[in-house]
């Protein structure tokens, strides 16, 4: 159940542009090693054209690398010197501009340096598979595929894998599995059709869109309202998309789709707008050029009238009986709204829907295998909360099929052809069994493949559950439970809080959770959906702070503590599995198991200053006891430069990038698994705690000689704080909280190099907590938090 079949030891990337030098990031940050080609520069260093493409890469946003160290895993190379570097290359993904030329002789140029068994994958997004595989001699065309990643390469998890009718099925399958587990991402595969699966859809849906603002006369930023996260779409909506893409992309794209696709009943669609055209006269091509559909003047945003071509304030929204029906969770009482007012916008929405169901149905079988393959294509690729399947379906299947064709019959769709036979035929595509296949008149289960028996909770389709397991002890804290199917004897603790806060109920499931792995399990699991866990529950915090029952919080806080000493030093082996967020009391409580299994893009920090507290859950404590381990490991004097670093990262309130980044954080340890696909987090916890255990493992004894910087480090520690507060970059109440931080992180008012134990630690975070609990302006911005749901500076 692994892709190790796969072996993947080098790799290289063709192309060094937007594309290329991210998906050359992302395989560093797998660890793979990688080379990255482009031409050689006609004047001066021949490798200056990849040099600054991978100085680029180090000012992206989003961060296409997980630490700068990985670069030094990119090594370059140009063509016309470098070639003999692909012969220990096991993978070669080609990434270079949409010109089949181009890619046809770069075929010819790489071949021979290729090893018998290397893969080579095409990054195209639409270029004919079956053609460019034609390029290659007969023996090679086997190991050549469509490997088409989606922007950017790191964050979206959709990769379409497409075959050339004579790829290696075997090649394909093992491709597949290292692409989920090494990647981390979700594969589906295309047909070799033009824009395979999502841009097919995607495009269409955009067009569909552009088309209907023309007819319905709405303006760019009112159709920009209508089409984001009110229907289940990203916050870019539509036009702001575009502008991101580029203008002349879009209009690049819709140009060859018009070509290529002379066939389609709604080629139509294809055709650039006028006002695109102008603005691309103009040089206004989007972000890229500061500005396209709509740019900032001054702090305005403007935007384009396409009907005077000039720019106007961006003010247009959803009129409020639109937005009423868009509040309606039934989705077939929604969509039977909209197809009953009169208003422009709601008919504009209805008209938009209409056209990517009819599209998605009428070329479901020359696209992709099945109905869910569209869908998770949208959802992956695109940021869709649902496909258009999906969509359909919870809407009512049969009542939206005769609104279509009830739309066909009356001349008001553009394509004057029907809705292929098996749609009034079926009362929808998803079922529990699996999804409709329109090419195979079948419904198809999810694949086999052994690599997606490691997501125990994959994504689901419309219709699909997830196995619950066996339920051991519930409330509305926690559950208890196990998975008999995968190992009977590892516990599982999952938060069922709002954003899994960590309240009464669940602190005490931790003990629970704690006492039932030592008396009848052999490990214990903490796992749940992200975000992994927020912090203290506020709330019930404040109620004892308005109270003023501070023996009380005394008591609550000594209560936490003795939950994560739990964990600490439970006699069998404690996994955290962490996705997402993990802030304060939920970064104390994974750093406190006995091993993280952290997806890739976790994001963990002691984050309590931003309230006006420490971390008083053994976060403090944790920091000074493994920068004392620390600095015994590296035989220095005294833990102050682990110390230093721990400091700024709690009174800035600090969070990791992402997992890698939490181990250099200290969050986590180096000896803790990350894992690309968040779906298999699990899976692997409920095997590392079994490994434990079958190592015999002994918990750690604990900690009774943790050297402190005591007073002196304290004193400097000082000097930072007045140097940061005079200049400006702290408030008075940042340094009273700052101050109480460097207290616990030293060791207390005690000699340098005193050795403490951990209780020691702990007893001094819990009373600086509480006293910190009695500040007027902490109480200022617990309250604003829990109002606000962002930090106050006061």
């Amino acid at each position: 159940m692994s892709s190790q079949s796969l072996v993947v030891r080098k790799a290289a990337v063709l192309g060094s542009g937007v594309m290329g030098a991210q998906i050359a990031a992302h395989l560093a940050n797998a660890d793979v090693p990688v080379v990255l080609f482009d031409l050689a520069a006609k004047e001066g260093d021949p490798n200056a054209i990849v040099k600054k493409a991978i100085e680029g890469l180090k000012k992206l946003q989003p961060a296409p690398l997980v630490t700068r160290d990985r670069l030094a895993h990119i090594d370059i190379g140009n063509y016309d010197q470098h070639l003999d570097k692909l012969r220990d290359c096991d993978l070669v993904i080609e990434a270079i501009s949409e010109k089949i030329e181009w890619k046809v002789d770069l075929y010819g140029k790489i071949t021979p340096y290729l090893g018998e068994r290397t893969i080579v994958a095409s990054n195209t997004s639409g270029i004919s598979i079956n053609q460019l595989a034609g390029s290659f001699p007969a023996e090679r065309r086997s190991r050549f595929c469509g490997v088409h990643f989606f922007n950017p390469p790191r964050y979206m998890q959709l990769v379409e894998l497409i075959p050339a009718q004579v790829t290696d099925p075997a090649m394909l399958d093992a491709l597949e599995a290292w692409l989920v587990t090494r990647m981390g991402k979700g594969v589906v595969r295309g047909k070799d059709t033009p824009s395979f699966v999502a841009n097919r859809i995607g495009l269409f849906s955009i067009l569909a869109v552009m088309y209907h603002t023309e007819q319905f006369k709405l303006g760019f930023d009112e159709v920009d309202a209508l089409t984001g996260p009110r229907i289940g779409r990203p916050k870019s909506a539509t036009y702001r998309t575009a502008d991101v893409i580029g203008l002349d992309t879009i209009a690049h794209v819709t140009d060859s789709q018009f070509d290529t696709l002379a066939s389609d009943p709604w080629r139509d669609y294809f055709k650039s707008p006028t006002w695109l055209s102008g603005l691309i006269g103009k040089g206004a091509l989007g972000q890229k050029s500061g500005g396209g559909i709509f740019r900032k003047a001054g702090r305005d945003i403007m935007v384009l009238d396409s009907a005077s071509m000039d720019y106007r304030p961006s003010t247009l929204g959803v009129a409020p009986e639109v937005e009423q029906i868009l509040k309606n969770r039934n989705a077939a009482e929604r969509f039977a709204a909209l197809r009953a007012s009169s208003h422009p916008q709601a008919q504009f929405l209805w008209a938009m829907f209409r056209d990517v169901f009819h599209y998605s149905a009428y070329h479901l079988a020359e696209i992709a295998d099945n109905a869910r393959d569209v869908d998770f294509a949208m959802r992956w690729g695109y940021g869709w909360a649902q496909g258009p399947f999906e969509i359909w379906q919870s809407a009512g299947w049969k009542a939206i099929a005769d609104a279509i064709q009830a739309d066909i019959a009356a001349g008001k769709t553009m394509a004057q052809v029907p809705l292929p036979a098996w749609v009034a035929a079926r009362d929808g595509v998803h079922q529990p069994d699996g999804s409709y296949s329109a090419a195979d008149n079948a419904v198809k289960p999810r694949s086999s493949l052994p690599v997606y028996r490691r997501q125990l909770f994959p994504d689901l389709i419309l219709g699909e559950t997830h196995e619950r397991g066996e339920t051991l002890l519930e409330n509305d804290g926690v559950r208890i439970w196990r998975m008999p199917a995968v190992d009977a004897r590892i516990a599982i603790l999952s938060f069922k809080s709002k954003m899994h806060s960590l309240g009464k109920e669940v602190v005490e499931g931790i003990y629970q959770a704690v006492a039932m792995a030592e008396a009848d399990f052999d490990g214990l699991v903490i796992s749940h959906d992200a975000p992994f866990a927020v912090g203290a529950n506020l709330a019930e915090v404040m109620q004892l702070v308005k109270a003023q029952q501070w023996d009380e919080l005394d008591r609550v806080v000594a209560h936490f503590q003795g939950a994560t000493k739990a964990l600490r030093f439970a006699q069998v082996p404690t996994v955290a599995a962490v996705e997402g967020m993990a802030f304060g009391g939920g970064a104390e409580v994974a750093m406190h198991c006995a091993h993280r299994v952290m997806a890739l893009e976790s994001y963990i920090g002691l984050v309590e200053a931003g309230v006006g507290l420490i971390p008083a859950g053994g976060g403090c404590k944790e920091m000074a006891r493994r920068a004392s381990e620390a600095a015994m490991r590296r035989e220095r004097q005294d833990p102050w430069e682990e110390i230093h670093k721990s400091f700024g990262s709690i009174i800035r309130g600090m969070v990791s990038k992402n997992a890698v980044d939490a181990k250099s954080m200290g969050f986590a340890c180096d000896g803790d698994t990350v894992l690309f696909n968040a779906r298999e987090l699990l899976y692997v916890a409920i095997r590392q705690a079994r490994a434990m255990f079958e190592g015999a493992y002994r918990p750690p004894l604990p900690a009774r000689a943790i050297k402190v910087i005591g007073r002196p480090g304290n004193a400097t520690l000082h000097m930072d704080l007045v140097n940061l507060r005079e200049g400006g970059f702290m408030s008075a109440h940042d340094y009273v909280v700052s101050e109480a931080s460097a207290l616990v992180l030293c060791g207390g008012d005690v000699e340098p190099g005193t050795l403490v134990d951990e209780q020691w630690l702990l007893d001094i975070e819990r009373r600086q907590f509480v006293e910190l609990l009695k500040n007027e302006k902490t109480q200022q911005r617990m309250v604003y938090m829990l109002e606000n749901g962002k930090p106050l500076r006061n």
